[in-house]
Formats: structure tokens, C-alpha cells, sequence
């Protein structure tokens, strides 16, 4: 993490996502600007946050772990996420690790800012609520995926959530472990490199050493069966 000291830009961002719609003066309030480079990790499950963070650029991806050690994913975040609504409104600890899915942009407010100043500002609270259920949403979709899915229906939805358009090659995804993709779909190595496979064979996807790219993005989705980690 990185704090970046350039108020232009921090004043860029809040304009851009229009911050003052809900805060105001923006320039009277206590926010920081933070980078992240891809793969860093945000946030570790269990610690203490200290500040709410607005994700202004970049990608994100939450996860959660499970008593063996491994994770499940629950979504992927882009521009404008709130990261620690939860943990602001219920005083608990960090309940899901937050990792860079690429270089980001994190604009913070202070919590004892917040407790002492925006508590009773209700279109901060309001924006707070929307957030809320959001994650709710999601939370309980990524939970219908992993226990009912299959893991073709899984991966599918993975790879339609986490790919982003290539002007040359289209859709395609940098894999850097898929043992890490299989614990993340809740599954093992083995059964995600035969899905993997076969996806391959039937000239959906192609793998190329670290690269899968998507040949056939209808048909991903209609394995998706409409279902996206977001």
C-alpha cells in the first residue's frame, strides 16, 4: 500500500465519483488517497480496520476462509465498492480478505471520523445501506454456487467475472495457479484441469501455457447459467 500524495487527483476522484453528493465539501474532510498494485492484499481476515475504503479504479476480489485452510470466493468489486461497511457498522474485525485483482485506487475515510461526524447523515447512511444489501446479494448467490453448481457452471462464471476485453485477443484470463482457482470454486486441481480440459476439446476456451483465452463466450455463458461472482 502506497499513500499517494497528489490532492489533485484525490479531488479528481471524489468529483468523479461525486462524493460531495453525499459528504459535501469534500476538501473539509479528512479523505486519503491509497494504492494497491495487482495481487497485493487489501485487507487480512481477522485484523482491525481502521478506515472505510471507496474503490476508484481497479478491480477487486473478496474471499473467505474456511476452517482447512482454503478460501471460497464470494465476489469480485469494481469502481465505486465500499470496502469495510461491515466491520464500520457492526464493530467486528475484518470478516473477508480483499485482494487487488489489478493495480487500484482506494479513497479512505477515517472510522472515528466517521462515528463522530457522518453517523447522522443520512445520505451517507443511505448510501451505507445500498452497499449493504448489495454484498448480501452477492454473499448469498456465491453461497447458492458453491454448494449446488457444478464446477463447469462455476468456472464459467469465474472466468466471465475475472476476464476483461483484450483489443487483439478478446477475452482472456492470466491463470497463475489453478490449484488456487480450484480452492477458490471450492474444488480440487484435478476435477477444475478435467472441466478445464474438456472446455478445451469443445473449443470454448483455450489454454496456452498461463493464458486461458475465451473462443466461445456465448456458449460460457450459457454454462454460467447467468451466475457472476460480482
Amino acid at each position: 500500500m502506497k499513500i499517494i500524495e497528489d490532492t489533485s487527483l484525490l479531488h479528481r476522484k471524489l468529483i468523479e465519483y461525486k462524493f460531495q453528493q453525499i459528504f459535501g465539501d469534500v476538501d473539509a474532510r479528512p479523505f486519503s488517497l491509497l494504492s494497491y498494485k495487482e495481487g497485493e492484499i487489501i485487507l487480512h481476515e481477522g485484523v482491525e480496520l481502521q478506515s472505510l475504503l471507496y474503490l476508484v479504479e481497479g478491480k477487486i476480489k473478496a474471499t473467505s476462509s474456511v476452517e482447512t485452510g482454503k478460501s471460497l470466493l464470494l465476489r469480485f468489486s469494481r469502481p465505486l465498492a465500499i470496502i469495510g461497511d461491515l466491520e464500520l457498522v457492526r464493530h467486528v474485525p475484518v470478516q473477508s480478505q480483499i485482494t487487488a485483482v489489478t493495480d487500484c485506487f482506494c479513497i479512505s475515510l477515517p472510522f472515528d471520523y466517521i462515528y463522530n461526524f457522518e453517523m447522522n447523515n443520512p445520505l451517507f447512511l443511505q448510501d451505507l445501506l445500498k452497499h449493504l444489501s448489495y454484498k448480501l446479494q452477492t454473499s448469498t448467490t456465491a453461497s447458492r454456487v458453491n454448494l449446488l453448481a457444478s464446477v463447469e457452471n462455476r468456472f464459467a462464471s469465474y472466468l466471465l467475472s475475472i476476464t476483461a476485453p483484450n483489443n487483439e485477443f478478446g477475452l482472456e484470463l492470466k491463470t497463475t495457479n489453478i490449484s488456487e482457482i480450484a480452492d477458490l470454486l471450492g474444488t480440487t486441481h484435478r476435477h477444475l484441469n478435467r472441466v478445464i480440459r474438456d472446455l478445451c476439446e469443445r473449443k470454448i476456451i483455450k489454454k496456452d501455457r498461463k493464458v486461458i483465452r475465451i473462443l466461445n463466450e456465448m456458449q460460457l455463458k450459457e454454462l454460467s447459467q447467468g451466475i457472476r461472482y460480482e
